[in-house]
């Protein structure tokens, strides 16, 4: 079994091995049982007919009510490691992550921004909101025992906390195209004060919230919502986030990232009673990145349902120059470490021997650096 590197490891692991022994016990009652009556109860003679038995109730209850028991344990076992890992917390370090052929991109809280790599502080609780921007993925821990799907046009969460400092396995569990074996890569666990150390010491670029403030200029949103998100031609957005919004004819929802982010793809899906559908689509104009920064820059304007692990290392102030996040930046000691390939270079098809990944090179898996 591999290391049980966070608080669910344990509970699964016992889940799995119940499971496991069950299934061999019963396996082994029937196996025995069965050889015992084909050879005890074997035809002797040619015309030899067997007494008829007209069934016993109270053993065929008994053992109904048995193994009701025994799956009805297994049913709460498993919806209570279920509902344990389903279940996001309040409080939490917020990452977010966006899957791609194939390369998962991770984005701190404070903007450093990691490619196949992730760090994370040992005891604390992290949430991970996750979106891809093609085809299906599955992010995996496997020392961790956390796994989820990661599904286009919508968010999915998950959540862990580790237990242990070290290196571990990152995989992609969902078959995802003909590279699909080489989207992995390593999580590190480290201490708080190293985490924090690690975030101090690595360029980055704005934080999800500044970024997602900035795209909400550039897209003219403050022309109707107010430049302070306060309204004006349409609604309010401070406060917005986990509040109940009510539509026209009468409908109410719950305003979560899922809701935001169609109000921003497709505003005419839910209207906000007493406003005009006057917002265009954003459809095809953002990526899944810059959706998710606006969606992180709405949530912040509701602190109280927001609330989570601060850093003590922003994006700006511990790094004056921060700006274009640099491959040194974002922990690649080299420019092959942001490849989507890990498996090896490919030389270049048009002229030119820089090792940088640019114009005219081939990352090995048909999509161009400039791509991503």
């Amino acid at each position: 079994m591999p290391r049980q590197a966070s608080t669910f490891a344990g509970n699964v692991d016992t889940l799995y091995l119940a499971l496991w022994a069950l299934t061999l016990v019963i396996m082994v009652i029937v196996t025995v049982a069965l050889i015992y009556f084909v050879i005890k109860y074997r035809r002797r003679s040619p015309d030899e007919i067997p007494q008829q038995i007209a069934g016993a109730i109270k053993l065929e209850s008994g053992f109904m009510v048995f193994m009701f028991i025994i799956f009805m344990g297994i049913f709460v076992f498993g919806a209570k490691v279920y509902f344990a890992q389903y279940r996001m917390p309040k409080t939490a370090l917020d990452i977010h992550v966006t899957g791609k052929q194939w390369m998962w991109k991770f984005q701190h809280p404070t903007g450093q921004r990691e490619i196949n790599e992730l760090h994370l502080p040992v005891g604390t609780k992290v949430k991970f909101t996750m979106t891809t921007e093609d085809v299906i993925h599955s992010l995996y821990f496997p020392d961790l025992r956390v796994k989820s799907d990661v599904v286009p046009g919508r968010y999915s969460y998950m959540w862990l906390e580790a237990t242990q400092e070290g290196e571990f396995k990152i995989f992609c569990a969902e078959y995802c195209g003909t590279n699909h074996s080489g989207m992995g890569g390593r999580l590190i666990v480290m201490k708080p004060t190293d985490y924090q150390a690690w975030l101090a010491g690595n360029l980055n670029n704005l934080s999800p919230v500044d970024a997602g403030r900035e795209k909400y200029q550039a897209l003219g949103c403050a022309s109707c919502h107010g430049a302070n998100a306060e309204g004006g031609r349409c609604p309010t957005l401070n406060g917005v986030f986990a509040s109940q919004v009510q539509l026209v004819g009468g409908n109410s929802v719950e305003a979560d990232e899922d809701y935001i982010r169609e109000s921003i793809l497709n505003p005419a899906a839910k209207i906000v009673a007493g406003y005009p559908a006057i917002m265009p689509t954003y459809q095809g104009q953002l990526t899944e990145e810059e959706l998710l920064q606006l969606v992180t820059y709405i949530k912040s304007l509701a602190p109280a349902q927001t609330d989570g692990i601060s850093t003590n290392a922003p994006a700006l102030s511990n790094n004056p120059s921060a700006g274009a996040p640099t491959l040194e930046g974002q922990g690649a000691s080299n420019p092959d470490a942001f490849r989507a390939n890990p498996i090896g270079a490919t030389a270049p098809s048009g002229g030119g021997t820089s090792s940088t990944p640019g114009a005219g090179q081939s990352n090995g898996t048909g999509i161009r650096p400039e791509n991503r």
